[in-house]
């Protein structure tokens, strides 16, 4: 009896929905339905876990404020944001990632035998959003450093905005943002750094080139004072992120992307908190010491260099749906 009034209830949930007048909303909430179902069927949860849970929830969005989305970390360290992510990827491509999945499955460890590529034909991967990016940022000139403090190692950040066929992107938007060094957003001490350090928004030039000043930036954790770090202390999970900078590349005619480019060597970068780390992403901050070079820059010597190229594939060949936020 009990079974089967567990079915039924999962049905007439699933049936009361057949006025939703949205397909896509109908079709989400059937799913969302169908799953929660099932994982209360598998887990059997007691009365004291299901208010434990509705808690954790509830001070989740406490959490949220202005400046800091709690959700967003929860969405990230359970994995979810990246998958949301890769999914979506795979319809900018014209892909149907579940269609890889399959496929993976079924070929075993030799489809990835000589195959070094990022598996999108060049475009570059894309990766989480994070919860500290602001909608806006300040905008700078090509060259201009976005280090407001000047307390960490020197190092000039460069490369090409280019399409996937190799055409340079003149006018395409990069918006930057990264951690000072010890790991904070300028959101997260608007008592301690200055309004919009770490943040620039810059114009590639006429050939699509870009390159601005900044800091290494280095590895740190993420908020734990919140729930999410109450989930990660209950799990015996560390809250690091590997070193890295947040990007978002634009142009006209082509699909944006989100992304990071993470530091090579940076410690977790096997083991990042929120699953994001992917390896063309991971690309070396050369040791220059350079004067004419730093001369150049106008950036003191000996610095950091990180040379590289972003790669956007054409609006007409992505997928039908956009992502959000990306």
């Amino acid at each position: 009896m009990t079974t089967e009034f567990t079915t039924r209830i999962t049905e007439a949930v699933v049936d009361s929905l057949d006025g939703t007048a949205d397909p896509r909303l109908r079709e989400l909430l059937a799913a969302l339905t169908r799953h929660l179902h099932a994982f209360v069927r598998e887990a059997e949860p007691t009365t004291a876990e299901w208010e434990q849970a509705i808690a954790f929830l509830t001070a989740t969005g406490r959490a949220c404020t202005d400046t800091r989305q709690e959700f967003v970390l929860l969405s990230d360290v359970l994995g979810v944001s990246m998958l949301v992510e890769t999914i979506n990827s795979g319809r900018r491509d014209g892909r149907d990632e579940r269609n890889d999945e399959r496929d993976e499955s079924a070929e075993g460890d030799e489809s990835a035998e000589g195959d070094e590529s990022d598996g999108r034909g060049g475009v570059t991967e894309s990766t989480v959003l994070g919860p500290f990016h602001m909608t806006e940022s300040p905008v700078r000139e090509l060259g201009a450093d976005i280090d407001l403090v000047g307390d960490g190692e020197p190092c000039v950040i460069s490369g090409r905005v280019l399409s996937k066929d190799g055409t340079p992107l003149p006018g395409a938007v990069l918006d930057v943002w990264q951690a000072n060094p010890e790991g904070y957003y300028d959101v997260q001490q608007p008592d301690v750094q200055p309004p919009g350090n770490g943040r620039g928004l810059f114009t590639a030039d006429a050939e699509g080139r870009f390159w601005f000043r900044t800091c290494v930036p280095s590895p740190y954790p993420i908020p734990t004072d919140g729930p999410v770090g109450d989930l990660l202390r209950a799990t015996a999970r560390h809250p690091y992120r590997p070193a890295h900078i947040h990007f978002i590349v634009s142009a006209e005619g082509h699909t944006p992307v989100t992304t990071h480019i993470f530091v090579a060597g940076s410690d977790h970068l096997d083991s990042d908190a929120v699953f994001a780390v992917k390896e063309s992403l991971v690309q070396d901050f050369t040791e220059t010491d350079d004067p004419s070079q730093a001369r150049r820059f106008g950036i003191r010597n000996p610095f950091r260099h990180a040379h590289f190229d972003l790669v956007l594939d054409a609006t007409d060949t992505a997928g039908a749906r956009d992502p959000e936020r990306a």
